[in-house]
């Protein structure tokens, strides 16, 4: 009974602690917010694109020197 009561304890210990390595899900709104700041561009439109196992956050920005450009982002989940 002892060792069954710390199997249980070990195994919730492992499930709270956190996951290295592993990329936590970003929203859409997230992912603009993250190109606004690393690029200083204006967003034109944003969009999901990809499966269930795949997502990829498709994002049209126009730069400051005047260019569209179309930067993907992985969602990460």
């Amino acid at each position: 009974m002892k060792r069954l009561l710390t199997i249980a304890g070990l195994c919730v210990v492992l499930s709270a602690a956190p996951q290295s390595g592993v990329a936590a899900a970003m929203t859409l709104q997230e992912a603009i917010a993250k190109v606004e700041h690393e690029t200083g561009a204006k967003v034109l439109s944003a969009e999901t694109k990809g499966g269930v196992r795949q997502k990829v956050y498709r994002i049209k920005v126009l730069t400051r020197d005047g260019k569209v450009k179309v930067i993907d982002v992985p969602a990460g989940d």
